[in-house]
């Protein structure tokens, strides 16, 4: 049997971009994103379009949350990022608009390959579509499409795609039932 071998894990394929542009980010991270003392919105808007993410209009981004790479960010209109959210956006994340990451959710865009003694880095895009709900402390891991209007419920790991009009709870979130929107 092979083992793992973290003394020769190399992660030099992977280039997340220039490393002055992550130092001045990650100092930019926790003064204004990360610290509990700056709950304003528009500033951090500002700051993540300055650093290359796409953003749209009305975004409510509350103290805590600790975004990768905003380079590697999509964000719709309307959109509500919940405190404690961690955006590990080592690849792309798309989130759709009207969408909720409520607190404590992971959106995770890395992983290990833990079949390769090496236990080399793998990263997919994340793509969260319109009118998704992602519950507080639920799990979205590389390459998983959260399709229009579904839920991933409090505290589960979606480790597939959901469908739209659909509920997902558990480890991993299976479906439970349709969702249904009600008019005004």
């Amino acid at each position: 049997m092979q083992q793992t071998d973290l003394s020769i894990f190399n992660n030099s394929n992977y280039n997340p971009g220039n490393k002055l542009k992550i130092l001045v980010w990650y100092i930019i991270l926790n003064v204004f994103f990360m610290n509990r003392l700056f709950p304003f919105m528009a500033p951090k808007q500002w700051l993540l379009r300055i650093f290359g993410a796409q953003v749209g209009q009305g975004l409510i981004i509350k103290p805590n949350v600790n975004i990768k790479y905003p380079w590697n960010l999509i964000i719709g209109d309307h959109v509500w990022i919940g405190e404690n959210v961690w955006i590990d956006n080592l690849d792309k994340v798309t989130i759709g608009s009207h969408c909720c990451i409520s607190q404590g959710a992971l959106i995770l865009s890395g992983n290990h390959n833990y079949k390769k003694t090496t236990f080399d880095l793998v990263t997919l895009p994340i793509v969260i579509k319109e009118g998704v709900w992602i519950g507080a402390r639920a799990t979205v891991v590389q390459g998983i499409t959260c399709k229009s209007h579904s839920i991933l419920s409090v505290a589960s790991v979606a480790t597939s795609d959901l469908e739209e009009y659909t509920i997902y709870q558990g480890v991993p979130a299976v479906k439970v039932r349709e969702r249904v929107v009600d008019k005004k």
